[in-house]
């Protein structure tokens, strides 16, 4: 049966899609992937994905002691949310085989990165 195709249908359920593209964007934005919320809507037959998550960024007293912080943490917070989007659009269709037409983002809060706490 090697190389031989067989007739039916595959398909990934909207609960498989909504916990790819949570982990993928967890792990991009170094957050819990439960922070995360996934809505998906139909876009001229692609999948349009909406996502509302925190993002994990140093307290602003690490960036103050240290102005190179900055760039290691990859810039900006819009930045960063900019760049996501493709890396979330290219890791959800390389694990689905799915074709999104584009990805949105929200960040709804911050988490610190540092360790300890901040006075």
């Amino acid at each position: 049966m090697v190389g031989r195709e067989l007739s039916g249908h595959n398909r990934i359920s909207t609960q498989a899609l909504t916990s790819v593209a949570r982990a993928a964007t967890a792990e991009i934005f170094d957050v819990a992937p439960a922070a995360v919320r996934v809505s998906w809507t139909d876009d001229a037959g692609a999948l349009a994905l909406s996502l509302s998550s925190p993002i994990s960024a140093p307290s602003l007293a690490a960036v103050r002691a240290s102005l190179d912080h900055l760039e290691r943490t990859g810039g900006s917070i819009v930045a960063r949310a900019t760049a996501a989007k493709a890396s979330i659009l290219n890791q959800v269709e390389h694990l689905t085989g799915s074709q999104l037409s584009r990805v949105d983002i929200r960040i709804s809060g911050i988490h610190s990165s540092d360790r300890g706490r901040v006075s």
